[in-house]
């Protein structure tokens, strides 16, 4: 009897054990999601820039809720989300006034950058205003800068991120192709044009992704996401010119934050 006891008692000394076990890895598993903290840093594709609904406290910033990063810290609930994207940054911004609120506790980061310092508001006043063949210069212009400057800039942009979160995934995002090509649309640019300018987007894509790996930075593209959705499309998640608000011009919509962006980050996130 004594030794069926003893049996018995042990055999309940593990269950408790076993059920602590479990309670403890349960309290853990919930406290390393509440202490899970997302930074999102960018420019006007990361920020919502065409989206609307922007954020009057953000200012020229025009940070929005219809942002992939919003819309992806609302479904996900992270303790801490801190939402530094600006209209318009280019890699000095992000270095001088984006970086503060990375730390050794945050845990992801998210990034749209290049753009501008590639001279994309330029190139596109060039081809709408002027020739093809100005056009056509103006890109190639710009893919002489991404193969000389541009690299630089990201990496001192890439290794801020790192020094200063150095236990964050980073997720790199890039930007769409803007047209459809051979695409049933006015536009007031020349299929060449439109070529060229997708060319351009591939162009700056491949060079963002191959510096974001070599940081051992994930890339996530939205060419494949945005596909089908370009200009002329006939289901367009991109803005087209518009000369009444100009500055959201060849921007992801509400639709191109939500269906092209957010899938994009959620799959690398």
């Amino acid at each position: 009897m004594s030794i069926t006891l003893s049996r018995a008692a042990a055999l309940a000394s593990s269950l408790l054990l076993a059920a602590g076990a479990a309670l403890l890895g349960a309290g853990q598993a919930a406290a390393a999601q509440a202490d899970f903290g997302y930074v999102a840093l960018g420019d006007s594709y990361s920020s919502g820039v065409g989206a609307g609904n922007y954020d009057g406290a953000s200012g020229d910033c025009k940070r929005t809720t219809r942002a992939y990063p919003a819309l992806w810290a609302a479904a996900h609930s992270p303790q801490t989300f801190s939402f530094a994207a600006c209209s318009g940054a280019r890699t000095g911004d992000v270095l001088s006034g984006q970086l503060a609120p990375l730390n050794s506790g945050t845990d992801l980061v998210s990034i749209t950058i290049g753009g501008n310092d590639a001279g994309f508001a330029d190139v596109m006043t060039t081809c709408v205003l002027q020739s093809e063949s100005t056009c056509v210069g103006r890109v190639n212009q710009a893919k002489a800068y991404v193969d000389s400057t541009l690299p630089g800039q990201l990496d001192q942009v890439y290794n801020a991120i790192h020094s200063r979160a150095p236990g964050a995934h980073v997720v790199v995002l890039g930007y769409p192709r803007f047209y459809k090509l051979n695409g049933n649309c006015v536009t007031g640019l020349t299929e060449g044009e439109r070529g060229a300018i997708n060319g351009a987007s591939d162009y700056l894509n491949a060079a963002i992704a191959k510096r974001a790996a070599d940081h051992g930075f994930t890339f996530a593209p939205v060419a494949s996401t945005f596909t089908g959705h370009e200009i002329c499309s006939g289901d367009a998640w991109l803005h087209s010119l518009n000369w009444l608000n100009i500055g959201e011009s060849y921007h992801p919509t509400a639709a191109g934050q939500s269906g092209g962006y957010l899938p994009a980050f959620t799959s690398k996130a």
